[in-house]
C-alpha cells in the first residue's frame, strides 16, 4: 500500500496555455486547409508537424479530456476511424 500525503495524492499539473491553445484551434472550423496551417504557425509559433504531434499526445491526456470533452472525444473518434482504414 502506498502512503499519500495527509491531504491525499497531489493533483496533476493543469494543462499549459499552449495545450489549451491547441484545443482552441481544434474547436474552430476552417475555410480551407491552408488557413488552419497558417493559424498554427502565426498563433502558436509551431510547425504543423509539431502541432499534430502535440495534439495527438493531448488526445491521450486525461486533463485534456476534462478540459474539453466534446473536442477531445470528437478527435479521438476521427483518429480511430483513420486507424481503422489503414
Amino acid at each position: 500500500m502506498t502512503a499519500h500525503p495527509p491531504n491525499g495524492p497531489a493533483d496533476p499539473a493543469p494543462l499549459s496555455d499552449r495545450d489549451r491553445a491547441v484545443l482552441a484551434v481544434e474547436r474552430q472550423s476552417w475555410a480551407g486547409p491552408g488557413a488552419k496551417e497558417r493559424a498554427i504557425r502565426e498563433r502558436l509559433g509551431l510547425s504543423p508537424t509539431r502541432y499534430y504531434q502535440l495534439l495527438n499526445a493531448l488526445l491521450d491526456d486525461r486533463r485534456a479530456l476534462e478540459e474539453d470533452p466534446v473536442t477531445v472525444n470528437r478527435l479521438r473518434r476521427v483518429r480511430e476511424a483513420r486507424r481503422g482504414r489503414r
